[in-house]
């Protein structure tokens, strides 16, 4: 294992504590994890659940060194390739123009990447695999993984 695999996930938040976390959001992450790993969809579910932010379960996750898994976008968090996401063979011309349009610093944001695969009727990761043969990145992840 890196060092950095080892590093805790609480150091992307200098300023917050694990004391700080809402009761009710501490005991549903730990309720709805498994071997101390959160699929995102969970995350979001629980999002929603308890009317918060998705970056806010995200922190929440971090700062009780739970490990985020199973992206939507297939990007991270499976084993063992880590990331699943192929590049697609075949890109529709309205799909490339409606994702550089959503670029902001050469970067797809996650929730504009969700945002595309509503509009154009298709799953979040058909939209990960278009970025992936523009060579587009994803970020930042609505939950705060990356």
């Amino acid at each position: 294992m890196t060092e950095k695999a080892r590093r805790p996930f609480a150091s992307k938040h200098s300023q917050s504590n694990p004391d700080q976390i809402d009761p009710v959001v501490r005991e549903s992450l730990e309720r709805n994890t498994e071997k101390g790993e959160l699929a995102c969809a969970v995350a979001f579910r629980l999002a929603d659940e308890l009317q918060k932010p998705p970056a806010a379960i995200g922190e929440a996750a971090d700062l009780l060194a739970i490990r985020l898994v199973k992206c939507q976008l297939g990007l991270f968090g499976y084993t063992p390739e880590k990331k699943i996401v192929k590049a697609a063979s075949a890109v529709d011309p309205g799909l490339e123009e409606a994702i550089r349009r959503g670029l902001e610093n050469g970067r797809l944001p996650c929730r504009t990447a969700w945002d595309l695969a509503q509009a154009f009727k298709m799953p979040r990761m058909g939209v990960s695999a278009v970025c992936e043969a523009l060579g587009i990145k994803i970020k930042p992840c609505q939950l705060g993984a990356f």
